[in-house]
């Protein structure tokens, strides 16, 4: 089955998880800049960022964005 990537949601698993933007770029030693431009649908997550950013916010990696 083919998917294509619809809009991050990655804001949505931040407010899920209680943590800011601020708080998770610090964790990950990245600019907050970077992770708004993925939750602005701006760039798009590497593969990656993608597994460690759902390593941190415990959730799975097709939970940060919509699959279409």
């Amino acid at each position: 089955m083919k998917y294509e990537l619809g809009r991050c949601l990655l804001n949505v698993r931040l407010h899920e998880s209680g943590m800011t933007v601020q708080e998770l770029a610090q964790t990950l030693q990245t600019k907050p800049e970077k992770l708004v431009d993925f939750m602005d649908n701006k760039r798009i997550m590497p593969l990656k960022s993608a597994i460690q950013i759902a390593a941190t916010l415990r959730c799975e990696v097709t939970q940060l964005y919509e699959l279409i």
